[in-house]
């Protein structure tokens, strides 16, 4: 038996709208530079990874993404700086919770480790 520690943010309703599947939504749309192509790399219907990109949008108060339109170079899309800064605090937290987590676990489950 292990500690798994997963970290989600939640809206004033009580509604999920940020965790790993956002987080990781954003780093593939830093590396591949389009919300269609992060998406299909995760394997996830665009429809549903624009949803979660607009729901955390519409929640924190700013833009993630900066989306150009298509032309002659193409479209695409690119993380603002906004959405740098908070994707590098989403991932201290959750790091910080997993790192407590571990360092708990042993006073609760003595017998586990």
């Amino acid at each position: 038996m292990q500690p798994n520690i997963r970290v989600m943010l939640f809206d004033e309703d009580g509604e999920r709208f940020f965790g790993e599947g956002p987080c990781r939504l954003l780093h593939a749309i830093e590396q591949t530079g389009s919300l269609r192509a992060a998406a299909q790399s995760m394997q996830m219907a665009y429809t549903k990874a624009l949803g979660l990109v607009r729901h955390a949008e519409q929640v924190l108060g700013f833009a993630l993404t900066e989306r150009k339109i298509g032309g002659k170079g193409g479209g695409g899309s690119v993380l603002t700086d906004e959405a740098k800064e908070f994707l590098y605090r989403y991932e201290q937290y959750r790091d910080a919770c997993k790192q407590a987590g571990k360092q708990l676990y042993p006073q609760f489950f003595p017998d586990e480790t």
